[in-house]
């Protein structure tokens, strides 16, 4: 069986949990059960979360783990010294020593990401990177791995991370059934980004929710207000005013939000050229996609493409 380790410290956060279901699927999906996870902790007994339920954990001792995870906290903390002490001693039996969301702070403060590359959550990127020169942070990756050492970024991005290491260990066929199972709609690589600029648009009422949905289908068409309108059943001028103060955007911009989003995601899970990509997201050409990603994410997608190459390797 390969042992997990799941170090907690109070104050932990509960959806950092979701991870450890990975493994759980996974067990069910293999041809025998593959993990065994203990719940760890300083002190061992009950450790409170961030929002108020505890847990039941096991006291540090010198048995030795095949995968160490340190959950993070929203305080970003760095970590007791026990917890340093017992985090550096794992390293140099563990096979890989990981960190969901602010557990990086707890790795980088012990010195076992000097030199490397990681990530955190985005929200506490500018104080990790102030705090641990010597790290190479990329506060935009959903997971890094950069040799034993595996880091996330927020807490949902702990499953992506623990479905990359079932796929190291077990297979990508039992990765994708345990994904399944945990009814997932998308699986994430790591590579990707940590901001959806769909998120920008939060429609409040169904037609103008039907209105983006029609244009998510019908990206390669021109997308006219008027088109837009009609799938709102609204006439044009209703639907501009009433689209706009959903969003906050025109709709001329948001049809470019969902083009760019539909584009990022073909750079990161394809190898279709540029210009393909473009075609089929409803973009005239490859210059007009280029213009539209550095306004989105300030980089052209070749820059997107050939960073998600090298986190790859």
């Amino acid at each position: 069986m390969h042992k997990i380790g799941f170090v907690v410290s109070p104050g932990f956060q509960l959806m950092s949990f979701a991870a450890l279901s990975a493994f759980e699927f996974a067990n069910l999906s293999a041809e025998e059960p593959f993990y065994e996870l203990s719940i760890l902790s300083e002190a061992g007994g009950a450790v409170r979360s961030s929002l108020g339920p505890s847990l039941d954990s096991v006291r540090f001792d010198d048995r030795d783990y095949d995968t160490v995870i340190i959950n993070g906290d929203l305080a970003a903390s760095e970590g007791s010294p026990a917890v340093i002490d017992f985090v550096r001693q794992s390293s140099k039996t563990a096979r890989r020593v990981a960190a969901i969301c602010t557990g990086a702070f707890v790795l980088a403060e012990a010195g076992l990401l000097d030199g490397r590359q990681a990530t955190t959550h985005w929200l506490w990127a500018r104080q990790f990177a102030s705090r641990y020169p010597k790290v190479k942070l990329d506060p935009d990756r959903i997971f890094i791995v950069d040799g034993p050492m595996w880091t996330s970024a927020g807490a949902s991005a702990g499953v992506d991370l623990a479905l990359g290491m079932v796929e190291k260990d077990l297979g990508p066929d039992v990765a994708r059934m345990a994904a399944r199972k945990l009814v997932l709609y998308h699986r994430r690589a790591g590579g990707q980004s940590q901001h959806s600029v769909l998120l920008d648009l939060d429609a409040k009422s169904d037609r103008i929710q039907s209105a983006l949905d029609y244009a998510k289908r019908n990206l390669t068409k021109p997308l006219t207000v008027e088109d837009l309108a009609e799938a709102a059943r609204l006439s044009p001028r209703q639907f501009s005013r009433a689209f706009r103060a959903e969003t906050g955007q025109s709709p001329a911009k948001a049809v470019e939000t969902l083009r760019v989003e539909a584009a990022r995601l073909l750079m990161e899970q394809t190898s279709h050229p540029v210009e393909a990509i473009a075609e089929q997201t409803g973009f005239a050409d490859r210059e007009r996609m280029r213009r539209a990603f550095i306004r989105s994410f300030g980089q052209p997608p070749q820059a997107i493409r050939r960073h998600l190459r090298e986190s790859a390797a």
